[in-house]
């Protein structure tokens, strides 16, 4: 039981990582984040942490084929979508920059449910293939892990957040800037370590 706890504790934090370094380049994005937007994207990439375990762990018999051939895209989806998603938030700050304005300390950009769900998703797509290894597993043990992951990654996400945060106050006319190339750096460690 205490080699599960500490296997499942490990693979929180490996698939968290991802999740942690975009929660950084959310709060430096948005230094002024109030709590309530902090928690729903800790909450969001947590959630999708422990849901795409499951759902390797509950379509491996049906659907084996199908997923590997999906394995081969996987890590160009989370490329596209994070790459797109730094580059939108690199021109805003440059374009803030060349204004003279830095709306993102002034006012808190409102948080984009699409947004999050696309960053959840680019984020999480690795935890689905860590569902399939879980497949040995009974369905009381592998909906344990995933909600361990599930935790951890919130957890990691708020301290991320917070970092961010910190950090957005402190750089304030990089931070838009300095989140964008967190992100494409983060696709494009996605993109190499699932080719």
């Amino acid at each position: 039981m205490i080699l599960f706890l500490v296997n499942s504790c490990l693979l929180g934090v490996g698939l968290a990582m991802d999740a942690f370094s975009v929660s950084v380049a959310e709060g430096l994005h948005r230094p002024k984040m109030p709590n309530r937007d902090a928690l729903t994207i800790s909450g969001t990439f947590g959630l999708f942490q422990g849901i795409m375990p499951m759902a390797g762990w509950s379509v491996l018999a049906l659907a084996e084929a199908l997923f590997e051939s999906l394995n081969k895209i996987t890590p160009w989806i989370s490329l596209i979508l994070l790459c797109l998603i730094g580059s939108k938030m690199i021109f805003d700050g440059l374009r803030e920059r060349k204004e003279g304005t830095e709306d993102h300390l002034k006012n808190c950009p409102s948080l984009s449910l699409k947004l999050l769900l696309v960053q959840a998703v680019a984020t999480s797509i690795d935890a689905l293939s860590v569902g399939f290894t879980l497949s040995e597993y009974s369905l009381i043990k592998a909906f344990s892990a995933s909600m361990i992951i599930a935790f951890i990654t919130f957890i990691l996400c708020l301290i991320g957040i917070k970092a961010g945060k910190k950090l957005g106050n402190k750089l304030s006319w990089a931070a838009p800037i300095l989140g964008g190339l967190i992100l494409i750096f983060i696709g494009i460690e996605i993109f190499f370590g699932g080719m």
